[in-house]
């Protein structure tokens, strides 16, 4: 496990104590924040939906979230910026307003790498969506033209829930046999 590979608990402790940031600091914010959006997802299994968390792509890299269920497959992205006033445009995000970080437009990258895997072992056509949610941030401002990717705060993902009309409880099935399998995403 990567965490194994880090600073230890006393090591990140006398870090923390002496105000000394970390290379790892940004890694277990962004942990922390998959977390807690994976635990807002595992929330809508009575309604349909089936959740894989950190999905290991060939690359490296890897897929934070997939949310398959009746409304589609949702490739989920997360972002943690404590306290951050955000904005999301049709392909870049500012965060308190700094440079331009490409955050939509990775989101949809992600969604069609997806879509490409899923479809190459599936009968049918897999729909799938990028969403981006930020997590512990003060502030969301959407741009009016950003139609392509959903963007949400961590306790607004809950609203993918109610979603219909993609795919059959047979199809979900499939796409998360699918899904679950690691080899799938490796050899992409």
């Amino acid at each position: 496990m990567i965490a194994e590979r880090g600073p230890s608990t006393v090591q990140r402790l006398k870090a923390k104590l002496l105000r000394q940031s970390s290379e790892w600091d940004s890694w277990y914010a962004g942990l922390e924040g998959e977390r807690r959006v994976g635990r807002e997802l595992e929330r809508l299994s009575p309604q349909g939906w089936r959740v894989l968390h950190g999905i290991e792509k060939g690359n490296g890299g890897d897929i934070d979230h997939l949310l398959i269920g009746p409304g589609g497959v949702f490739s989920i992205n997360t972002k943690n910026h404590r306290g951050a006033s955000v904005w999301v445009g049709d392909s870049m995000a500012k965060i308190n307003g700094g440079k331009p970080r490409p955050y939509a437009a990775a989101s949809q990258a992600e969604a069609d790498f997806v879509r490409g895997v899923l479809g190459r072992y599936c009968a049918f056509k897999v729909p799938v969506e990028p969403a981006l949610v930020f997590v512990g941030i003060a502030s969301l401002d959407r741009a009016a033209t950003q139609y392509s990717v959903r963007i949400y705060h961590e306790r607004e993902v809950a609203s993918l829930g109610p979603l219909t009309g993609k795919l059959t409880p047979d199809q979900v099935e499939q796409v998360f046999a699918v899904a679950r399998h690691r080899r799938v995403w490796l050899r992409a």
